[in-house]
């Protein structure tokens, strides 16, 4: 047991010896000013893995500690173990590793006796722990030591093989702390030679061993396997008897084993034959898979023709009989001049005097005086040669009044001519590269099918198509936009 102190105050002279003496040993009875010193146990103290263990500790000579500071720690005064002051534990800088672990014990801390619970002991616990008292005058400590020991579990011996034409043996145990040692016994007591030896550690830091021996083939025998933990001086032991003709019963099994092996590699032999020809099967299915693709890609063509063919019947079937459209004045821009007939329409350069009703537009727009809500419909529309300007058809609800965006989320699906420039308003627009300019646009609207088409007539050809176009229902009517110096006409 290793004592320090550290008293405080002046060193006195011999010849006040006797009257200082007095006053020292005044001061042990009052307590707190009194010096002391702290006592341990004088060995190391043992606990067993797993269980608790309480660490004495005490003053002498016997005065209170209730009003002292009561620390427990490891190494460094700040490793805390366990911490009591001001009357009660203090524990808020305790190591991890003891946390809900230990308690306190003070039912005799008037007497200045006081002790540690350690909580299920682990091997990482042992070592050396400080006892350290402090008044408010002088403060001492006391080292002590902590051994931690486990005696594991009963050896389990078994029987692992035929190997090297004797017998493999392994030993099994777990739970030991420290390393324990491993001896293999024949009937007669002698040691035996391992073959081989593992001890790690499990998580919880305990030990556990294997270790093997081969047994050769003799007569009738019994085996026994002893682990001794040294620091206890205690050790587990377990025998075995091992009958003579086992090995002959190990022969046949090793026998039927190495024949089971050899049907194994024979079925793995036929299993890769069976998934090469399950290989060209699936070869050939995926063959017969792009021949299918093939033909469906051929028959998605013919229908998208089909399609085709369909629309343009439908759009030379409306030229006999095509829509006669004429222009709605009242929805018309007030810049715009519409023809007395109603059918063509230019941008004037000043405004005229109309009323601005709710059908007018800000914008250079107007609509056609036809409402479609059902059926088939088609007209032309002469476009002159240049300029800038839109046809088409929108919602009878569209804006009328500020900015407006020519597209289908406005209600609009229309094409243009900006300069040189051909274009669907769609969102966001798409160019129309055409190999000759239009001098008139078919219109072609199929309420039914929610289809709008545009046509270059002089030729006949398709130039634009909105093939899913949302009307909602709403009442449908001729679009039209109209540029500076550009005239466009409704064909009678």
């Amino acid at each position: 047991m290793k004592v320090s102190s550290f008293p405080h105050g002046p060193v006195v002279s011999s010849s006040r010896a006797g009257y200082i003496m007095f006053f020292i040993i005044l001061s042990v009875h009052k307590g707190d000013s009194a010096q002391f010193k702290v006592i341990g146990p004088d060995h190391p103290v043992m606990a067993t893995a797993g269980e608790d263990i309480v660490l004495p500790c005490h003053l002498s000579p016997r005065v209170s500690a209730e009003n002292m500071e009561v620390r427990w720690y490891r190494s460094q005064f700040y490793s805390l173990v366990h911490l009591y002051r001001d009357g009660d534990d203090q524990n808020e800088r305790q190591m991890p590793e003891y946390q809900g672990r230990t308690e306190f014990l003070r039912d005799d801390i008037a007497n200045g006796s006081v002790a540690l619970r350690i909580r299920h002991v682990r091997p990482s616990d042992e070592g050396q722990y400080r006892c350290f008292f402090r008044s408010s005058v002088f403060h001492e400590e006391s080292l002590l030591e902590l051994k931690v020991a486990g005696l594991g579990s009963a050896p389990l011996i078994s029987v692992e093989g035929y190997q090297d034409g004797g017998i493999r043996m392994v030993c099994r145990s777990a739970g030991w702390y420290p390393e324990p040692e491993v001896l293999w016994r024949d009937p007669s007591g002698q040691p035996l030679t391992s073959l081989s030896e593992t001890k790690p550690r499990g998580a919880n830091g305990l030990f556990e061993t294997q270790s093997s021996i081969i047994l050769s083939e003799t007569s009738n025998q019994s085996l026994s396997c002893q682990i001794r933990n040294t620091l206890l001086n205690q050790e587990k032991e377990s025998t075995v008897y091992i009958a003579g003709n086992l090995h002959a019963e190990i022969g046949k099994i090793q026998a039927e084993k190495r024949k089971l092996l050899e049907n194994i590699s024979e079925l793995q032999e036929e299993i890769r034959r069976l998934q090469a020809e399950i290989g060209k099967h699936l070869d050939n299915i995926s063959e017969l898979h792009e021949e299918i693709r093939a033909h469906l890609e051929n028959i998605s063509e013919l229908n998208e023709k089909i399609s085709g063919l369909q629309r343009e019947l439908e759009w030379r079937k409306a030229l006999v009989c095509p829509t006669n459209v004429t222009l709605d004045p009242n929805t018309a821009n007030a810049q715009l001049i519409v023809s007395e007939d109603r059918k063509s329409v230019r941008r004037g350069i000043a405004r005229q005097e109309v009323p601005d009703n709710p059908e007018r537009f800000h914008s250079f727009c107007l609509l056609g005086c036809e409402r479609f809500s059902s059926g088939r419909h088609y007209w032309e529309v002469e476009v002159g040669d240049g300029g800038f300007w839109a046809v088409g058809v929108a919602r009878e609800s569209m804006r009328r009044k500020g900015g407006i965006r020519f597209n289908p989320e406005q209600g609009i699906w229309a094409v243009e001519r900006c300069g040189d420039q051909y274009r669907a308003l769609t969102s966001p627009e798409t160019p129309m590269p055409l190999s000759e300019r239009p001098k008139k646009i078919g219109v072609y609207l199929d309420y039914e099918a929610e289809w709008v088409a545009f046509y270059d007539t002089g030729n006949e050809t398709l130039i634009f198509s909105f093939m899913s176009a949302s009307f909602t229902g709403e009442t449908i009517l001729p679009f039209f936009w109209v540029g500076i110096g550009v005239l466009l006409r409704v064909c009678s």
